[in-house]
């Protein structure tokens, strides 16, 4: 798309491209072949023909079985096109989940870092948007770090199974070898083998989307932290990279902070879509698992999006101590106090991020 180059790193946008979809379908029919003792020869396949060709289908492995059919009788023996497609798609989920969970171990990097640094460094708390009483800056950190950490953890537990189940879920093409070929599919892949196919099922699909979303919309809350911290009236970060306005050069915009939220909103609106199709018709589904696969590319690529960001935003942040005590307001007293509570906190947090 025209803006996404902006928005998501180069190695992010190939893992959800439509080159990544092809690979998926081919390593998919790939894997049930030699799951079935098939030798396959795949020849050389475009993507973009698949898709136009598709349309009459409504999707895209139709059209790839029939070439695969022209090359050996037996290709997609047993299959459905469902099968492949999701099987695509927890192959594309899982390798950019990866690249995913490696710019929040960056963003967590830089968030204990911080709260180590300014464990003891005095800040306004602020709720409701109105001066509360005295926290530190480690301490902030040190909640961003702790949502980090649980974000990473709920999208490492969302992967998607392999799905193979043929026609309406019974395998019945493959007889009672059915069982056998699915746990060789599924180890081949390195995917995990379902109970049970989950063509409308959709349950990991829709586990996925949440931790998407969760991930996305914690890393946009960090950011939006980082821009009210950053206005002028306030001046307590600054963006080491601020960004350039076209119109006032004496600007320095936060622009990391600024495109991480951006992310975040696009990225939490297509996991929706993940969510809200989980109820599906009957053994399959007629529009709602359609529209899991472009939603899927997008929250993914959008949330990595965000994470990389954030990232770029927290790395060699400038951090205003004296003006942060500056803006404490005259009224608070008992520093000392707050400090302390708050160090016990940053070691807790450093605490669970050592372990991992």
């Amino acid at each position: 798309m025209t803006f996404d180059a902006l928005f998501v790193p180069d190695e992010l946008r190939e893992a959800v491209a439509d080159e990544a979809w092809l690979g998926g379908m081919l390593e998919a029919e790939r894997a049930l072949a030699a799951a079935q003792g098939i030798e396959l020869d795949v020849g050389d396949i475009v993507i973009s023909e698949l898709v136009e060709e598709g349309r009459a289908a409504g999707n895209p492995v139709e059209p790839l079985a029939r070439r695969l059919r022209a090359r050996n009788p037996d290709a997609h023996r047993g299959a459905t096109s469902q099968d492949i497609l999701d099987t695509a798609a927890a192959l594309v989920a899982r390798n950019a989940s990866q690249l995913i969970v490696g710019e929040l171990d960056g963003v967590a990097a830089c968030c204990a870092q911080l709260a180590d640094e300014h464990r003891s460094t005095l800040m306004p708390g602020r709720t409701l948007l109105q001066q509360a009483v005295p926290i530190t800056f480690g301490l902030k950190a040190a909640g961003w770090l702790v949502g980090i950490l649980h974000a990473r953890g709920r999208l490492e537990a969302a992967r998607l199974p392999a799905q193979l189940g043929g026609a309406a879920g019974t395998l019945a093409a493959l007889g009672d070898e059915g069982a056998d070929v699915l746990r060789e599919y599924a180890s081949r892949l390195d995917l995990p083998e379902p109970v049970v196919p989950w063509h409308t099922r959709r349950l990991p699909v829709a586990e996925l989307g949440a931790a998407l979303s969760v991930a996305g919309g914690w890393v946009g809350k960090i950011a939006l932290d980082l821009v009210l911290l950053s206005q002028t009236e306030v001046g307590e970060v600054r963006e080491r990279e601020g960004g350039a306005s076209s119109a006032m050069p004496h600007k320095r915009n936060p622009v990391g902070s600024t495109l991480a939220r951006a992310c975040a909103l696009r990225a939490q609106a297509e996991a929706g879509v993940l969510i809200s199709a989980l109820a599906q018709e009957h053994e399959r589904a007629a529009g709602a698992w359609h529209a899991e696969w472009g939603a899927l590319s997008d929250a993914l690529a959008y949330t990595g999006g965000a994470a990389a960001s954030l990232r770029r935003a927290l790395d060699g942040l400038e951090v205003d101590v004296d003006r942060m005590r500056e803006n404490i307001s005259p009224e608070t007293v008992g520093d000392e106090d707050h400090v302390g509570a708050a160090a016990a906190f940053v070691d807790r947090a450093l605490e669970a991020y050592g372990r991992g």
